[in-house]
């Protein structure tokens, strides 16, 4: 018998009534055999600090983090890993020893899913947006020997910021003001939809990214995982463009996050179902 303890993890977050991790996550506990918790846990920003030293308190085994504690949450752990550092924000604590640790699996994520399809060494990358995601996914990128990487934002000032970031790990690190569309060049491998444009329920919005020039050839990707066929996605599929889906993306940074916590590999398939349904019930 285990007896009556469950090992706890969570995530910290306000708000997040709509944040669907626990459905994900406590499915892979499930198919694992695993007596683990994951609680969903909304904390004030002058709370945080509090909530950190409580899950020290209690043991818990680590926690995610989401808006708006990503950056704040630094100051309260022990030590970062280096994508985790390079991108500035944490959504993953993970409990080594007495220490607390801060990872960034969204970047990761992305790059597992990527991989699936095409090595991204080498490649020439179009980046729409220079927030979180974008921050991470480029991160990745870069570590992963990208050749270029041309970031696309409407705020020249924080794409330029982003730029900066790339700057010492990609040879080619570039910045595009975004005015009304953007024609991504040919020789692009990989171009990214990194922004919420398309996200539920403005599942009509479009991406103002022309793949004429790359028809046939990129690989193309959205962060967006509610559709997971957005219309971004759908218009490059008519092009002739293999797509990766922002569902899987999220579905893989939580596989990330589950393997630091616990050791054991999930079952993805049931962690996607369990999105796929907490989404149906969500729209």
């Amino acid at each position: 018998m285990g007896g009556f303890r469950q090992e706890l993890v969570a995530v910290f977050g306000k708000p997040v009534d709509e944040n669907p991790t626990q459905a994900m996550i406590e499915a892979a506990f499930a198919a694992a055999g695993l007596d683990w918790r994951y609680l969903t846990i909304e904390v004030e920003p002058d709370a945080l600090g509090d909530a950190v030293r409580g899950a020290r308190a209690m043991g818990f085994r680590g926690f995610n983090c989401t808006i708006p504690h990503k950056v704040a949450v630094v100051e309260h752990l022990d030590r970062l890993s280096q994508p985790a550092a390079l991108i500035g924000a944490v959504n993953c604590v993970v409990r080594e020893g007495d220490e607390l640790v801060g990872e960034n699996t969204d970047g990761a994520g992305f790059l597992a899913a990527a991989r699936r399809r095409r090595d991204p060494a080498g490649m020439h990358v179009v980046l729409l947006g220079a927030g979180g995601a974008a921050r991470a996914i480029g991160v990745e990128l870069a570590l992963a020997g990208v050749a270029s990487m041309t970031v696309v934002n409407r705020s020249a000032e924080r794409g330029r910021e982003l730029g900066a970031v790339l700057d010492p790990h990609v040879d080619d690190a570039r910045v595009v003001e975004l005015d009304v569309g953007y024609t991504v060049p040919a020789g692009t491998d990989l171009v990214v939809n990194a922004t919420s444009i398309g996200l539920y329920p403005d599942v009509d919005a479009r991406v103002p990214l022309d793949l004429t020039e790359v028809a046939g050839r990129a690989l193309i990707a959205d962060v967006v995982p509610n559709p997971p066929e957005t219309r971004f996605l759908r218009e490059a599929a008519a092009a002739g463009c293999e797509t990766l889906d922002g569902l899987e993306m999220l579905v893989e940074q939580g596989r990330i996050g589950f393997e630091l916590w616990t050791g054991v590999e999930p079952d993805t398939a049931a962690m996607r179902s369990a999105l796929q349904l907490a989404f149906a019930d969500s729209s």
